[in-house]
């Protein structure tokens, strides 16, 4: 039952996230062998000026050893 939650700054459109979370659905339900149906994706706005605090230092900062594919940028 494999869940995601897209963090993403504001501005994409419903239709955007409606067609990221449906690529997103197909290609899990692809590589890890499971029923589409099992899939659910998450997308949150969260704010520029917020993305270091909810983000950065609660998720990926405090989990990069869950990190598959680690980012481009750095707030240290």
């Amino acid at each position: 039952m494999p869940h995601v939650e897209l963090k993403c700054f504001p501005g994409r459109t419903e239709e955007q996230k409606r067609k990221c979370a449906e690529k997103i659905a197909a290609d899990i339900s692809e590589i890890l062998v499971c029923d589409i149906s099992c899939v659910t994706v998450a997308i949150k706005d969260v704010a520029e000026e917020k993305w270091k605090e909810e983000v950065w230092d609660k998720e990926i900062k405090a989990h990069r050893d869950y990190l598959y594919k680690e980012p481009g940028y750095t707030y240290d």
